[in-house]
Formats: C-alpha cells, structure tokens, sequence
C-alpha cells in the first residue's frame, strides 16, 4: 500500500492496515492521514518531522502519530542499505463508532488524548518490537489482537511527546503542499544560508505574510525551527565524525558563529556540545 500525500487508501473492508515500508528512502515528503500510526523502525535513521518538531529517528524506536498530525521520515543519505519500518494504521473508529470509549478500553484513554502530539516510545519496547516482528505471519483477526497488545504495553510505557504544538484544522491540499515545499527546501538546505527573504520566495508570498503564516501553522517562528534543524544535524554529526572539531561541525550545518552555536545548543539541547559528544562515546 502506497502512501499518499495526506491521504492513506484503505483497502475494501480492512479496519487495520499493516504496512512494510522497505526502502533507501522513506516516504519524505511531509503528509497527514486520518489514521493513527503506530511505527517500528527495523533499520535505519534519519531525521524525523513530527508537527513543529524536530529529532531523529534510528534502529528499534518505536513512534505513534495521532490522526491528522503532519509528519515526515527523511532517511539518513548516501547509505548503501534500506531502511525498514513496519507500521500499524487504524483509526478511533475503524472498529465501530465510540469502539475505544467501551469501559473495557478505559487505560487507553489517556494513550489516545497524548497522540494529538505524537510520541515516541522509550520503555517496554522489547515486548512492543516482538509484537511487531509477529505481524507479518499474522492473520487478520491476529493482527487485531497484537494491536491490543501493542496499545496496552504503551499505555504503561514512559513515553516523551513528539511535537510541543497541535494545529487542530486539519490542512487543504493546498496547505499541505505549500508547508511541504517550505520544509523540504529547508531540510534540503538547511546548512546553506537561508534569509527570510528566501524561504518567503520559496513558498510565493512576501516576507511579512510568509513569518505570519509559518507562526500560525507551527507556533514558532521560522528562525527557531531552522535553529532546531541545525542543531539535530550537529547532533548526528557529533556522534558519527569523532575526528572533526566542534567547530566544524557548526559550521557544516549552517552556523558562522561557534559563540551562537555553542549558546543555541545549549539552549535547545540542555548540554554543551562537548558534553553531548562525550556521553555518546561513552
């Protein structure tokens, strides 16, 4: 099944979708769909855009996406091996109306209030990425069991929220595409010089209307997020080139200021980037 930009097909009568998305590149373009997703990454890393946040994503994370809720996986490039990730799609309703408000379902609920951010899972995922691995020999019915089973592990699982802001319409075609073009190009050049002048050419409207329109659908300026890009892409250059300087690694990834960079990361990261470095070493 092939996902579409902000639109999931749903096969005749299947309430549950499973899906293997196996590829050099993940589906990279910025989409929303009316089901939720629930996501393990097999193999591979990249960066991960969930509403108007940034992380990265790598090897055994586990993700959930509410309903609705932008996203994007952009894999890591220039890597020789694909990527894979299995995913869940179902929506509240997929298996009759008000199914998750039964009594039965109570300990969901409060899953289900938190996914209008998204989250990643950070505890019981050994359990959670068994049942994952048991999806693809699964029957229908038994795929809607392991569904349960998945969703009652991360109801007790700790969990950290994806996206810190929720925009409750959900966007036109026309939207989607125009935040579309304006986080590819800045994902794609992010570690260029970027002038608001050039991001409000980029999306064909003029500087005041372009900080305007990115505040409303993001609350945050466009400033901010591309600081956050660049501090994620310092991030996986720390930990992946040991042998370049601090320096340089601001500077490959955007910044022409080693003061702003150190300040900006610690600001964003809580941590010096020397810090940051030494406890992915150890």
């Amino acid at each position: 099944m092939k996902v579409y930009p902000f639109k999931i097909p749903k096969p005749e009568n299947n309430a549950l979708i499973y899906q293997e998305d196996i590829e050099l590149i993940f589906y990279d373009k910025l989409h929303q769909h009316d089901e939720i997703q629930i996501s393990f990454i097999e193999k591979g890393k990249g960066t991960l855009l969930v509403g108007d946040s940034i992380s990265s994503y790598s090897t055994n994370d586990l993700f959930i996406i509410g309903s609705n809720l932008p996203h994007a996986f952009k894999s890591e490039e220039n890597t020789p091996e694909k990527s894979k990730m299995l995913s869940l799609f179902f929506t509240k309703d997929s298996f009759g109306d008000s199914f998750f408000e039964k009594n039965e379902f109570k300990e969901l609920k409060h899953i289900f209030k938190k996914l209008e951010q998204g989250l990643q899972i950070e505890s019981n995922k050994e359990h959670i990425i068994l049942f994952f691995k048991s999806l693809k020999k699964a029957t229908k019915l038994e795929r809607f069991i392991i569904l349960l089973k998945i969703l009652k592990a991360i109801s007790s699982a700790e969990t950290k929220p994806l996206s810190n802001f929720v925009y409750q319409k959900k966007y036109s075609d026309l939207e989607g595409k125009k935040l579309r073009t304006i986080f590819e190009y800045t994902i794609t050049n992010s570690h260029k010089s970027i002038s608001l002048e050039k991001i409000a050419n980029v999306a064909n409207m003029t500087k005041n209307a372009f900080c305007t329109y990115f505040k409303k659908h993001t609350n945050k300026t466009y400033v901010s997020f591309l600081t956050e890009l660049r501090i994620e892409n310092a991030c996986k250059l720390l930990q992946s080139q040991k042998d370049n300087s601090i320096a340089d690694i601001a500077f490959k990834t955007g910044f022409n200021n080693i003061s702003n960079f150190n300040r900006k990361f610690k600001e964003i990261k809580k941590t010096t980037p020397l810090k940051y470095r030494k406890l992915q070493i150890f």
